[in-house]
């Protein structure tokens, strides 16, 4: 184990091309999955937390359901709507970096949609209320609330990050795990473990830890900011 570790350090500081083209693939389909899922899913938060409409308690259930849903299982059901006798079989995007995004935003998406939400219900009503009275229109009521909540849809955001970036089973199902193209930190970690070849599944799992402490300590900062400035309210 001392051997395997002493390797991974080697491999993080040598500059590794083959690891950090890992890594390079895990960041690129997370940041672009989480930049087409996050205005849709802050939309849809910020609707179902002021709109009042027919099964919008039902949509709620749903929201706060998908959260615990296994990523594996939306791997499935997307290996099975992207393989060739699936219904978006013509998209050829099984085994392929557009198939990995499209799960990790089916995956990011509840969590944007029930951080914002959350974030929404907790906001003082008075904002939207004030804005309407100065004759906002929807769109720049929306915008003032959202502006209030900044700190909580962040949060949303990050989470959401952190969320997609190290699950497995959706991109092991619909990536194939195939090198250089939909290999990412994790499932690399499952493969390079399986093959009893522990130095780079511990320089990965370094950096996907170093990632986690980034993103908490970004969340850390942005909790202290909102109680710096509700304090300064």
């Amino acid at each position: 184990m001392l051997d395997a570790s002493a390797r991974a350090f080697g491999l993080l500081f040598s500059g590794d091309a083959a690891l950090w083209g890992i890594v390079w693939i895990s960041l690129k389909t997370s940041m672009v999955a989480l930049f087409l899922a996050a205005p849709l899913a802050i939309l849809l938060g910020y609707a179902i937390a002021i709109f009042r409409f027919r099964g919008r308690r039902l949509a709620i259930w749903l929201v706060q359901a998908t959260l615990s849903l296994p990523t594996v299982l939306i791997g499935l059901l997307l290996y099975l709507l992207l393989s060739r006798h699936g219904p978006w079989g013509g998209l050829h995007w099984l085994f392929s970096q557009p198939g990995v995004i499209l799960g990790q935003f089916v995956i990011a998406m509840p969590v944007l949609v029930a951080f914002t939400l959350a974030a929404v219900q907790a906001a003082d009503p008075r904002y939207a209320e004030t804005a309407i009275a100065h004759g906002a229109s929807r769109w720049r009521t929306m915008c003032t609330v959202l502006h209030e909540v900044r700190f909580g849809v962040m949060a949303a955001v990050i989470s959401g990050f952190g969320r997609v970036i190290s699950e497995v089973g959706c991109a092991l199902m619909v990536g194939g795990n195939i090198a250089g193209e939909t290999r990412t930190i994790t499932t690399a970690i499952a493969l390079e473990t399986s093959k009893g070849d522990f130095a780079q599944g511990i320089a990965l799992g370094m950096v996907l830890i170093a990632i986690a402490l980034l993103m908490n300590g970004a969340l850390m900062f942005l909790q202290g900011d909102a109680h710096a400035a509700g304090a300064r309210a």
